[in-house]
């Protein structure tokens, strides 16, 4: 256990966690929303830290994330517990587990820096379940890793409290945020989840100019109206247009085996309405389609060819950091 980092303390041994937009209210002997913060006797406690109940390495597009070093490998790392409860979860097993109900490893963050540097792996990924319910291992893990130059990322949901989001921005490089549909969805699909409460939340990742990319799994007949698709094309939009979007395919899962595969078209309809709504890079994933390449947004040139997470040719031209289309010479945003 590790005392928590975000909350206050009311009455009568109460206490408010303030990690996420939930704001869990939790009494004594009780836990929050997520499952793996406990109040003990009027003080709340992280219980997951440094107890990985999923480690891989995993290649950066996987997360996926496609302008953020392409073709690198993460040391990829999850607890327990999350604050959402989406009823497609691919990870259920996990993310809607206490601590004690799965396997774990003992993996303090000295080890998981460690386990990164002897496999040459650049970046550390905190994914698989929700990162901001581990957010002090995350803390730990990042400031040791950052010291010894290696990137650190959130796959997330995008619900962390503003002062969250703050504290990360002192060792994240990247957030691969969910854009999981509108208000409706967020309150039927994911648990009670405010969506307002989300595009603040991304918001204030854009804010700490750390690199980020928005995906959004499309569920037939759930999220997948083209209105709020333009909707949310423009709310990302008016972060920046160069915020890279990924439209994946939902396959059946945990509550949701009788919703269909989505249908191809549909990605692509979706792809086509955000890229008429002004965004520069829009990808198709969890199938096989030209879009899951990079092409220059200004003249159309293949800049990088993936097959499947492979990276298979890129033709960036790389200096100092910055990207230039080789063909027509226009800067191409992202971390590389």
């Amino acid at each position: 256990m590790k005392e928590a980092m975000f909350y206050k303390k009311l009455n009568d041994d109460v206490v408010q966690c303030l990690l996420c937009n939930r704001y869990c209210v939790i009494k004594n002997d009780e836990y929050g929303n997520c499952g793996v913060r406990k109040n003990i006797n009027g003080k709340l406690y992280s219980l997951n830290h440094s107890k990985a109940c999923s480690v891989a390495v995993d290649p950066i597009e996987k997360k996926p994330f496609y302008h953020f070093k392409p073709g690198e490998y993460a040391f990829s790392i999850a607890t327990a517990g999350c604050n959402f409860h989406c009823l497609h979860c691919q990870n259920y097993e996990i993310s809607q587990a206490r601590v004690d109900e799965v396997p774990y490893y003992d993996l303090p963050p000295e080890l998981v820096v460690k386990a990164a540097e002897d496999n040459n792996v650049p970046i550390i990924a905190y994914t698989y379940t929700e990162p901001t319910v581990f957010f002090e291992y995350c803390y730990d893990t990042g400031l040791i890793a950052k010291e010894k130059g290696i990137f650190n990322v959130f796959v997330t949901n995008g619900y962390a409290s503003p002062q969250a989001v703050e504290k990360a921005a002192e060792f994240l490089d990247a957030a691969r945020i969910d854009l999981k549909g509108d208000a409706e969805h967020y309150d039927k699909v994911c648990g009670g989840v405010v969506y307002e409460k989300v595009l603040e939340c991304i918001k204030n990742y854009f804010k700490t100019g750390m690199h980020l990319e928005i995906i959004t799994l499309l569920i037939p007949g759930h999220n997948d109206d083209e209105d709020w698709i333009r909707e949310a094309a423009g709310f990302i939009k008016s972060l920046s247009p160069d915020i890279p979007w990924h439209f994946t395919r939902f396959y059946p899962a945990w509550k949701m085996m009788n919703v269909p595969p989505t249908d191809v078209r549909t990605l692509l309809k979706a792809r086509r309405i955000a890229v008429d709504e002004g965004i520069k890079y829009v990808y198709v994933g969890n199938v096989l389609t030209e879009y899951n390449n990079t092409y220059c947004h200004n003249c159309g040139e293949l800049l990088i060819r993936r097959d499947g997470f492979s990276v298979v040719e890129n033709k960036l031209e790389v200096k100092k950091g910055k990207a230039r289309c080789p063909n027509c010479g226009v800067k191409i945003p992202g971390f590389w």
